[in-house]
């Protein structure tokens, strides 16, 4: 019996596991995917290799970021842009970010097979570093491209953050042949793209609660970052007196409860989370009093308002705590991210494009995670496709699609390129006349 071929959605999928052990991942065992490791690299090369195959020309820029282009009827056209994240958090799921990427590559490959092409490029991008899983920084490359780097982050400010062997970012960036102040030239310029669309995993229950397939993204939430450095003093752990001590990781003790206090008191309709996802002690050893400790603080709300009132009350509570245990303390500013609407024309077109597939009008939702879209925004118009992820599960290796949701994303993203184009030759054609 010949073998049934595999679906778009059933390839995609099967993709995704393949890009989530090594050598496609830094550690054995578990995915951990970070920006211009070994994994990163080895999956850059995998990537490029389909895109290839799917009649895409192949490059990445002085960023890192991985660019395909899939050229249109004219050369150089302005493109269409699609994409998504290639690294990962640590011990992170096969699909978050990735299967964005992939899911864009099936599209064209349909596109290829088909012979058909349009009035513009279609260009897919696979981001370096959105998860900032390697250095305290998130969207680094993201910025980079849509031409926003040193309007956040000065060069001088990003360039020697360190990652946890003590590799800094141009150390990491010189690896690759590539540097710091050369990133900003990989600026795109807005006359030369259209607008850019991401499909994502929900990372949340929603859809599947109502037994959907897909989503439509209006919005992506507002966030803060924070790095925060707590200086107590180290001491044997049997024989300095308790009422002496100045425990730094007690006193991170308590400022994560502060933290999880306030953020439970708000309302969960606000979107309103915060999130202490990683502390470090020093010198982090059995016997003795942890004397520094280092950790990062998230805080996120639909609206800039609720999320800055948050902001300030959380921040109180922890200046309170340090004063009263006579802990020294640095709040490191790290990210501040406004909240992103989406397009709404390109909303509405994506939204067509999923219930002429679905057969049922689209459901639309904010997006409390980031994504690589809410930077892209601030270049070209964006919108976001959200898929079905079994229990709302992300940044875990038990993250999970159904290949036939996959298929319908993919599915109605090509209708979603189909009613572009419409769009866009009608537009070409007032102009001309």
């Amino acid at each position: 019996m010949v073998k049934a071929a595999l679906t778009p959605g059933e390839r995609a999928v099967a993709r995704c596991d393949v890009l989530g052990e090594p050598p496609f991942s830094d550690e054995s065992g578990l995915l951990y995917r970070p920006w211009l490791g070994p994994g990163f690299i080895a999956t850059v090369e995998a990537i490029s290799n389909w895109m290839r195959q799917a009649g895409m020309s192949v490059r990445q820029d002085s960023a890192a970021n991985l660019i395909g282009r899939y050229e249109g009827t004219t050369p150089d056209a302005r493109a269409l842009l699609f994409g998504s994240h290639l690294d990962s958090v640590r011990d992170g799921g096969r699909y978050d970010g990735m299967l964005g990427v992939i899911a864009a590559l099936e599209v064209v490959a349909g596109f290829h097979e088909r012979g058909e092409r349009f009035p513009f490029a279609i260009e897919i991008i696979g981001f370096g570093d959105e998860e900032g899983s390697r250095f305290p920084i998130t969207m680094l490359t993201t910025r980079a491209l849509a031409g926003v780097l040193e309007e956040d982050d000065p060069v001088a400010a990003f360039a020697e953050l360190r990652d946890a062997d003590g590799i800094t970012v141009e150390q990491a960036l010189a690896g690759v042949g590539l540097t710091p102040r050369g990133m900003a030239t990989a600026r795109r310029r807005k006359e030369d793209v259209l607008a850019y669309v991401e499909a994502h995993i929900e990372q949340g229950p929603v859809l599947e609660a109502e037994g959907r397939a897909l989503g439509v993204v209006s919005a992506i939430a507002a966030q803060r970052r924070f790095e925060v450095k707590l200086h107590g003093q180290a001491g044997h752990a049997g024989t300095m007196a308790m009422s002496l001590r100045r425990d730094a990781l007690t006193a991170a003790a308590e400022m994560v409860l502060a933290v999880e206090r306030i953020a439970s008191a708000g309302d969960d309709r606000e979107g309103l989370v915060a999130t202490v996802g990683s502390l470090r002690t020093w010198p982090g050893v059995v016997n003795v009093v942890p004397g520094d400790v280092t950790f990062t603080l998230d805080i996120r709300a639909g609206t800039i308002a609720r999320r800055d009132v948050t902001v300030t009350e959380i921040l109180t509570a922890l200046e309170d705590t340090a004063t009263r245990r006579s802990i020294e303390m640095e709040i490191l500013p790290r990210e501040n991210l406004l909240p992103s609407p989406c397009d709404p024309h390109l909303m509405t077109r994506l939204e067509t494009a999923v219930a002429d597939v679905t057969g049922q009008p689209a459901r639309v939702l904010v997006s409390g995670a980031g994504h690589d879209a809410m930077i892209m925004a601030r270049l070209v118009p964006m919108a976001m496709l959200f898929i079905r992820c079994e229990r709302g599960i992300s940044h875990n290796p038990a993250e999970a699609v159904m290949a036939e949701d996959v298929n319908e994303a993919i599915t109605a993203l090509t209708r979603f390129v189909r009613l572009f184009a419409e769009d866009y030759s009608k537009t070409q054609g007032r102009h001309s006349s």
